[in-house]
């Protein structure tokens, strides 16, 4: 046991894994068993969390070490690309394709494609990718040769991809032979004290590399960091610890006052949920669809106004059909030959009926609509802005995949 506590060890300093939870533990133990073998494995964890570390140990412990090791973000690849990125083109094959190209299957052949963000492939996609599992070919993009590879298929995701089969964005096949072997890397939150150790690892990186002394943190500090979350995982401490470093040059020892002015505020939304059975939602997911469903609420309780003035004798029942959006309304009966009033507000006890209201309240719930359009354009041409067009980085900002902000480019003509 000593032995292999000792291997342990070792390969984790080897890979820069610091800590020594229990989950981080056996994830990394998962990875040394499956690593002889040519089984297909899928890494679950959420962002930041270092995921990529684990297929390089695969692939170092493997008797493909001695091949390439290539690393795809199927994120970052637009989709009308992705497929001649992946199992290559042959010229002519569409427009701009002036030479043939060789895909990352045909050149990683007897080595290790490690593919992260597995989940934004799309459904054409990742039916070639069934194939070079299952049978180890693939066609060229404009050819009808069939190519043979043997390669070894490592893949990560951060969301959960049981949901996005139910809901008919990801194949359940591929889904089942990806998943021969699963490893979860535990978010940061929950590997107890590998957060201070993790910090100290980053202070001294951050002071060797520009020749200062490294910072350190009170016991009150140390408490602080420890009760903080980290939505953001090992990517996010090492920013922080970065920023404390380069804002705090005359400050090396940071009490908790100082700490508590550089971490972000806790949100009260629910906290982001991993891919071990939770739905796959961030917390911007979250407040985007209470947003959404609440506009969406306003609209049909509008629609339910128009409805009732027009066709004042269906009120009653057009209340009662509705209950759920109408919960708080006060009505007033009308009386015999008397228009509907309905005191939304009984405050100010301002009834809708004049007919000139009609046409407002359309107007209003169109411009809803192109108000969340407009503002998401401008986030968009903002995050770009503050990253001169670099959409990789523009993407991180907002909170997105670079496949969906380069949809979205395209969708309100943002290209220059």
């Amino acid at each position: 046991m000593a032995s292999t506590e000792e291997e342990l060890q070792s390969i984790k300093q080897r890979f820069g894994i610091i800590g020594n939870a229990p989950m981080l533990n056996h994830a990394v133990r998962v990875a040394i068993q499956v690593a002889p073998t040519d089984m297909s494995v899928l890494i679950t964890g959420e962002s930041g969390s270092g995921k990529e570390s684990f297929s390089k140990i695969i692939h170092n412990m493997s008797h493909r070490k001695h091949g390439p090791f290539t690393a795809i973000n199927c994120g970052s690849i637009p989709e009308g690309t992705i497929d001649s990125e992946l199992f290559g083109h042959e010229k002519g094959s569409f427009t701009g394709a002036h030479e043939a190209r060789k895909g990352y299957f045909e050149v990683t052949n007897g080595g290790t494609i490690f593919l992260d963000e597995i989940g934004e492939m799309p459904l054409s996609t990742q039916a070639r990718l069934l194939r070079v599992l299952e049978y180890g070919e693939f066609i060229k993009v404009g050819a009808s040769k069939v190519m043979k590879t043997d390669v070894r298929v490592v893949a990560a995701t951060n969301v959960n991809l049981m949901n996005k089969v139910s809901e008919g964005r990801f194949r359940e096949d591929l889904y089942y032979r990806l998943n021969s072997v699963p490893i979860y890397v535990p978010p940061l939150r929950d590997r107890e004290k590998d957060v201070e150790l993790l910090f100290r690892k980053f202070a001294s990186d951050f002071a060797e590399k520009y020749k200062v002394k490294p910072i350190s943190l009170t016991e009150e500090a140390k408490s602080v960091l420890l009760k903080y979350r980290f939505p953001g995982n090992i990517r996010q401490l090492k920013n922080l610890v970065e920023q404390i470093s380069v804002l705090s040059p005359e400050q090396k020892e940071i009490d908790a006052a100082t700490l508590s002015h550089y971490i972000p505020k806790e949100s009260n939304l629910p906290a982001v949920l991993n891919g071990q059975g939770g739905k796959d939602i961030s917390e911007r997911e979250i407040l985007y669809k209470v947003l959404f469903d609440l506009k969406k609420d306003v609209t049909e309780v509008k629609r339910l106004v128009l409805e009732i003035l027009a066709d004042p004798s269906q009120a009653q029942q057009i209340i009662q059909n509705n209950t759920h959006l109408f919960e708080g309304i006060e009505e007033t009966k009308p009386q015999p030959d008397q228009p509907v009033v309905l005191n939304i507000n009984p405050a100010q006890n301002q009834p809708v009926e004049e007919d000139d209201d009609v046409q407002d309240i359309a107007h209003e719930a169109e411009d809803d609509s192109l108000s969340i359009q407009k503002k998401e354009k401008e986030l968009i041409v903002k995050a770009l802005s503050k990253n001169k067009n670099k959409r990789k980085y523009a993407a991180r900002d907002l909170g997105i995949s670079e496949r969906t902000l380069y949809r979205k480019i395209k969708e309100y003509d943002l290209e220059k």
